[in-house]
C-alpha cells in the first residue's frame, strides 16, 4: 500500500513543475548535445528538437526517475535518428561531422585543469577530436558525474563497454600529451 500510494504522488508532475525541472537541465544537456554533435549549431539544433519532444510526451516520463536522464536520452536517440537520416541522405555510411571549435568550459572539471599545465581550452580541444563513441562516456562519467553503471543504461551499452571506452578514451588522451605534459599528470 505505501509503494502505490507514493507513486501516485510522485506520478503528479504538472507540466509546469516539468517545465521549470527541464530548463534547470538546459547547460548541463547543451554540453552533452555539443559531445554528440560536435557542432555548436547542430547541438543547438538537436537540444530545441529534444525539449519540443520532451514537452509534447511529458506524460511518459516517470518522475520516479532522474529527469536528467530521461532527457539525455531523449538527445541520444534523437542525434542516432538524425545521423540515420544522414547517411540515408547522402547514400553513404560515413556522415561528416564538423569539427568542433570548443566545448563548454564546464565539460572538464576545475580541479583537473589545474592540476595540469594544459588549458581548458586545449583539453576541450583533446576531448573533442576523440571518436564520439568515446569521449560520450567520458564526459557523462567525468564531467557529469554519472556512474559507469547509469552511462551504461543510457547508451544502451554493457556495462564493461563502458568502461573499456572510458578506458580507451583516457589512454588516449595522455599519449596525446607531451611528455612534459603527461610528466605533470
Amino acid at each position: 500500500m505505501i509503494s502505490a500510494s507514493l507513486s501516485d504522488s510522485q506520478a503528479q508532475m504538472s507540466p509546469d513543475q516539468f517545465k521549470s525541472e527541464m530548463i534547470g537541465l538546459l547547460p548541463r544537456l547543451r554540453r552533452f548535445a555539443l559531445s554528440l554533435t560536435r557542432s555548436g549549431a547542430d547541438a543547438d539544433d538537436l537540444l530545441q528538437e529534444a525539449c519540443a519532444l520532451a514537452l509534447q510526451k511529458w506524460q511518459q516520463y516517470d518522475p520516479a526517475q532522474p529527469l536528467d536522464r530521461w532527457m539525455f536520452r531523449v538527445l541520444r536517440n534523437l542525434w542516432v535518428s538524425e545521423i540515420r537520416k544522414r547517411r540515408v541522405r547522402q547514400g553513404a555510411g560515413v556522415v561528416p561531422v564538423e569539427e568542433a571549435t570548443e566545448l563548454a568550459a564546464s565539460g572538464v572539471s576545475g580541479a583537473d585543469v589545474a592540476e595540469t599545465t594544459l588549458t581548458a581550452r586545449q583539453v576541450q580541444s583533446r576531448i573533442a577530436d576523440l571518436d564520439p563513441a568515446l569521449a560520450q562516456p567520458l564526459l557523462l562519467v567525468c564531467a557529469e558525474g554519472y556512474s559507469y553503471r547509469e552511462v551504461s543504461e543510457l547508451l544502451d551499452v554493457p556495462i564493461g563497454t563502458v568502461m573499456s571506452r572510458i578506458h580507451r578514451a583516457r589512454k588516449l588522451l595522455i599519449s596525446s600529451l607531451s611528455p612534459q605534459e603527461a610528466a605533470e599528470l
